[in-house]
């Protein structure tokens, strides 16, 4: 299930249960015209639709009520109940409602799954490509206090699998610190996830506390976001992050923080109203114009 960004998980769990309910009233009816019984299948699917549109995707609509039957019963409402025996036109549309019934009860599981998964306390933080590449601290060694202005509350890193697969892309670089960087920071990632398929741990809360005047580390744990079956990423990658960031917060009902050096990353994050803290390297002074002609004689 995908909710929409701004999209209450409770106010969807219910809208859900109050469908599934209804669809099951309607399975178990007594006895009815086959038409009749055809009819309040359509006003079912058309109070749904609404009820859900604007809070899911467009693909979970048509997975949970616009299926090809429903388009095939629409299509033929007029002639259909003519045509066909009441009792196979009955047994069409029971099969369709037991199938929807079916399906929100996985929809419903779904969404309690994942609220459960986002459950635990703490900062719920996404860092894009340019993170792990560019940062002056390595993987391993990140102080996320001081960046996202946080102390010994725990970060949950959020890490998108099409960063991973940037990642592998850049080990091709023709620059050897971005080879290296990316190099790394996977071997990280493959050890933390070789035989765990959920949160992985990457630094434990320390065992004692600061010496005064000094901040505690925060423990810090690692999730992957692997895309939903039948999921089809976005055309441009920064857009995929964004948007995955942004499917997580309906469901951990609390911001979550996306982390770039990328200024169009940052810039895109914030249209779609998505917390980002845009980090930055000094550029020093402007090269002088002998540095330039240097620079882009290196280049060719």
């Amino acid at each position: 299930m995908t909710p929409r960004p701004g999209t209450d998980r409770d106010n969807l769990l219910s809208a859900l249960r109050n469908a599934r309910k209804d669809a099951s009233n309607l399975q178990g009816a007594g006895p009815k015209s086959a038409h009749t019984r055809l009819l309040d299948y359509l006003d079912w699917v058309s109070d749904t639709a609404r009820l859900l549109h604007g809070q899911v995707s467009d693909r979970d609509l048509e997975r949970l009520i616009l299926t090809r039957r429903y388009e095939q019963l629409l299509s033929a409402v007029g002639t259909l109940a003519n045509l066909l025996d009441e009792r196979v036109l009955n047994g069409l549309v029971a099969l369709e409602l037991g199938q929807r019934v079916d399906a929100f009860n996985e929809a419903i599981t779904a969404i309690e799954n994942q609220v459960q998964r986002w459950q635990p306390y703490g900062n719920f933080v996404v860092p894009d490509t340019s993170f792990f590449i560019q940062h002056e601290q390595k993987l391993e060694k990140v102080e996320f206090g001081p960046i996202l202005n946080v102390w010994q509350s725990p970060v949950n890193l959020l890490i998108p699998i099409v960063v991973v697969d940037e990642l592998d892309a850049l080990k091709e670089s023709r620059d050897r610190r971005v080879r290296w960087r990316a190099g790394y920071t996977l071997a990280v990632l493959d050890r933390l996830f070789d035989n765990i398929s959920g949160r992985a741990h990457l630094r434990a809360a320390p065992s004692i506390a600061p010496p005064p005047g000094e901040q505690s580390s925060s423990e810090i744990t690692v999730e992957l976001l692997f895309d939903p079956p039948g999921h089809q990423r976005l055309p441009i990658a920064d857009d995929e992050i964004v948007d995955r960031a942004l499917t997580i917060e309906p469901l951990a009902s609390r911001r979550v923080t996306l982390l770039t050096y990328d200024t169009g990353q940052s810039m895109r994050a914030r249209a779609v109203g998505l917390q980002a803290v845009k980090l930055r390297k000094e550029i020093g002074d402007e090269p002088e114009q002998d540095d330039l002609k240097e620079e882009r004689s290196k280049t060719r």
